[in-house]
């Protein structure tokens, strides 16, 4: 179940993702559930199709986070796959993790 307020700007969510080179996007966490309030922040999986930072990786990283903020109206935490280690974390994001963009 993805909240309303999101569902709402997912056209323009995939746009902003696409112009920012990510392959597959999947939100996480409070947003995903019951728990999502006007305080909750969105996190975001995102999925570069990477293993190693390409040129120009952070600046195309903190610019998509702050296009996604703008459009969204609230704090967005932009996790990148390819640097997903901890498995008790990987298993804290697959249990909530939906696919907003493949």
């Amino acid at each position: 179940m993805l909240h309303p307020s999101i569902q709402a700007k997912l056209p323009q969510l995939i746009t902003l993702l696409r112009n920012h080179k990510v392959k597959k996007a999947y939100a996480f966490g409070s947003v995903c559930t019951d728990r999502f309030t006007n305080e909750s922040d969105i996190d975001l999986l995102i999925d570069f199709g990477i293993t190693e930072p390409f040129d120009g990786y952070a600046e195309n990283f903190w610019n998509l986070e702050e296009q996604l903020q703008r459009l969204l109206n609230r704090s967005v935490d932009l996790v990148p796959q390819h640097t997903l280690r901890n498995p008790y974390f990987i298993s804290s994001v697959n249990k909530t993790r939906l696919a907003l963009y493949e």
